[in-house]
């Protein structure tokens, strides 16, 4: 199996929200990381990004309240459905894509994969639809699309060998969820998305401001830092000084 990291855009947020001994006012760049794993059994997507129109109508698209928190600050071809390329695929190649949560910067991709099945935890889709979650984040227009679901309740072995399973972490959200990757070469990874957004959420073990349960946040937290100490590498959701470091694109992980 390989893993190719994709980017899926890029934000221009408070940094209060995420670094709570940051300047009031003070604001940092994110990325928004995607990863694509390429699989004897199929092609999985996991989280699609910010859909690229927001690059340029980002208000039209998410609204202006959801726009001035996360400003977008990426052009439209950053978007991941431009990025698979350096995967070797297209679109219509995506069999699986793999919401980690259901927020707009993490699923605004999945319009253009309508044959691809969407993998998500039932609790996350049952939260997305409530009353008010649009205030939330939850953008019906950006994952409730009407392709084939497939909604899962806690661990599921992606392919059926280990190789990629999807584990439950609610915390910023309720039915947040990472993936934990096995490589023949590499090694282990657990692709944390926005359950640890940043690296200072895992070495100092606190929670950011736009979590839904701080406590199971932390909780999550101290899971994956188990796996961690089990030798595998976390891959924070939007950490801008590890994304400069990760091999993107066509240099893959194998």
């Amino acid at each position: 199996m390989r893993m190719h990291l994709l980017s899926g855009g890029r934000l221009r947020m408070r940094a209060r929200g995420y670094y709570p001994r940051a300047e009031r006012g003070e604001t940092f760049d994110l990325p928004v990381s995607c990863a694509l794993f390429k699989h004897a059994q199929g092609n999985a997507l996991f989280d699609t990004g910010c859909h690229p129109d927001a690059a340029t109508r980002a208000a039209e698209r998410w609204g202006e309240t959801h726009a001035g928190y996360s400003a977008p600050i990426f052009r439209p071809e950053e978007a991941v459905v431009s990025q698979l390329h350096h995967a070797g695929l297209a679109a219509g190649d995506v069999d699986l894509v793999i919401c980690s949560h259901l927020h707009y910067d993490h699923c605004g991709c999945n319009a253009f994969f309508p044959k691809a099945t969407l993998v998500c935890q039932a609790r996350e889709i049952e939260h997305a639809r409530e009353p008010g979650a649009e205030v939330l984040g939850f953008l019906p227009g950006e994952w409730d699309l009407g392709g084939p679901v497939r909604a899962i309740e806690g661990q599921y072995d992606v392919f059926g060998d280990g190789r990629l399973t999807l584990l439950p972490m609610p915390g910023h959200t309720p039915g947040m969820m990472v993936a934990h990757a096995v490589l023949d070469q590499d090694g282990a990874f657990v692709l944390a998305s926005d359950a640890i957004p940043v690296a200072a959420c895992l070495t100092e073990r606190y929670s950011p401001r736009n979590s839904w349960d701080a406590e199971l946040f932390v909780a999550s937290v101290d899971e994956m830092a188990r796996l961690q100490a089990d030798g595998a590498t976390v891959l924070f959701g939007h950490d801008d000084a590890q994304w400069a470091g990760v091999r993107k694109g066509a240099d893959f992980y194998a």
